[in-house]
């Protein structure tokens, strides 16, 4: 035998939680829809330990959240709960960015490039998750290059816990044709990389969660 049952059960396993993660995150399982574990099962062409597994899992990083009732849902955040997220983000990534602008190195400028452009593409094709994703991995190019991996794991982590609400906002944006807004503070940080100035670079990221930050008190006064 090749591979041990103990070697497969793990790997099923993190296939189930990532495959479902991924449903989540690019908004296949919207903000509460509810999660039935044997309907899970049988999409996905497992048993249902996998499936209640990786549901303990993602309520671990913050995206299902569980009641006696509901069982299982897609965590969906009020606007006082997306305020504390974005207020604790803006602390962590304005930090992250000074300290990454000033140790970026070229090879990281360069992927910065790479990452923008594959924003561009992503938003021309009208594909929100795409956008976000090369948006974060454009940031956390910059945050890396700070040399302090457990602040770039929380950050992600944050971001793992306002997914539903990005992508929602970037389809807003996407479909009233307003692209420029999700592409002015990128183009912002990279200039300040350009000139190696990093108060430059955290006053875009400040600027950043500004705007983030008003249009969730908007919501709260709705």
């Amino acid at each position: 035998m090749s591979e041990t049952q103990a070697e497969v059960g793990p790997r099923i396993g993190d296939q189930v939680f990532e495959a479902m993660q991924a449903s989540i995150l690019n908004g296949e399982y919207p903000s509460g829809q509810r999660l039935r574990i044997r309907q899970l099962a049988a999409s996905l062409g497992t048993s249902v330990m996998p499936v209640r597994e990786s549901l303990a899992r993602l309520e671990e990083v913050g995206l299902v959240e569980t009641s006696p009732h509901r069982g299982a849902v897609v965590k969906t955040f009020t606007a006082a709960e997306l305020l504390q997220i974005y207020s604790v983000r803006r602390i962590l990534e304005v930090e992250a960015t000074v300290h990454g602008v000033q140790k970026l190195d070229a090879a990281g400028r360069v992927r910065l490039d790479e990452e923008f452009a594959a924003m561009e593409t992503a938003l021309a094709a009208g594909d929100a998750a795409g956008y976000l994703d090369h948006d974060e991995e454009l940031l956390a190019t910059i945050y890396s290059a700070s040399g302090n991996p457990v602040l770039v794991e929380t950050i992600r982590t944050l971001w793992l816990r306002c997914r539903a609400y990005k992508l929602v906002g970037a389809r807003q944006e996407i479909a009233a044709d307003a692209q420029a807004p999700l592409l002015k503070h990128q183009r912002r940080l990279i200039e300040a990389v350009d000139v190696e100035d990093a108060s430059a670079a955290a006053e875009a990221t400040e600027d950043s969660f500004d705007d983030a930050l008003r249009r969730i008190r908007a919501g709260l006064v709705s």
